[in-house]
């Protein structure tokens, strides 16, 4: 008992204080060992099922998928179970979104994933991460300048159609005009009346040209 006593750290040293014999203190030391090893079990098994299904969301980087993975492996060791890299490298090629899978088809194809290294490889990613991202920045950008483009094209094609609606409405005014006078004024006039319709038109394009002249200098 002096042996299990001073071979013990306070909290087992609890559990069989009350002991006189030495047999009934090993036995709770069995018995608390088999609870302790269950629940390792159990925590392990969470554990695996959780690593297996651990998958990086397609809004997430390399380095918060990496933190996750870490967390993982540390809940691992603790328990005694070491997770060794290649399995690490594997998970981690496994369970990458689309865009990385022009990388992960490049390290495999290279056949060297037994000796790699997992800081090795989450270099390698956030390195093509951030090449990715540079480019799909740039191509929204010109998305929107393409969309802008076509939003003001839109709106000048649209002050073309009002400007041409406003010269048929000042056609129509002054073609009323022009029938007034015919219905004033004797047939004899029909020359005096044609200068004045030909007058009329003419009237309008230079208006209308001086109009589309005014919007060119604006645009």
């Amino acid at each position: 008992m002096n042996a299990l006593f001073n071979g013990v750290d306070k909290n087992m040293f609890r559990w069989i204080k009350q002991c006189t014999v030495a047999k009934d203190a090993l036995e709770i030391f069995k018995t608390a060992h088999k609870g302790t090893s269950k629940v390792k079990s159990s925590r392990l098994q969470l554990l695996t099922t959780k690593f297996e299904n651990l998958k990086m969301m397609e809004d997430e980087n390399i380095q918060g998928y990496y933190m996750n993975i870490l967390d993982i492996a540390n809940s691992f060791d603790s328990l005694g179970e070491k997770i060794s890299d290649e399995k690490l490298v594997r998970k981690i090629l496994r369970s990458l979104p689309k865009r990385f899978d022009m990388k992960v088809t490049a390290i495999e194809e290279a056949q060297y994933i037994s000796s790699m290294k997992v800081d090795e490889l989450i270099g390698s990613l956030q390195k093509f991460e951030i090449i990715v991202n540079n480019k799909t920045g740039k191509k929204g950008k010109d998305i929107a300048f393409v969309s802008n483009v076509d939003a003001e094209e839109t709106q000048e094609n649209h002050e073309d159609d009002e400007s041409l609606l406003e010269a048929i409405v000042l056609l129509g005014r002054q073609f009323k005009k022009i029938l007034k006078q015919v219905d004033r004024r004797p047939m004899s006039n029909g020359q005096n009346i044609r200068f004045n319709i030909d007058k009329q038109q003419s009237n309008v394009k230079k208006a209308r040209t001086d109009e589309k002249s005014n919007q060119s200098k604006g645009v």
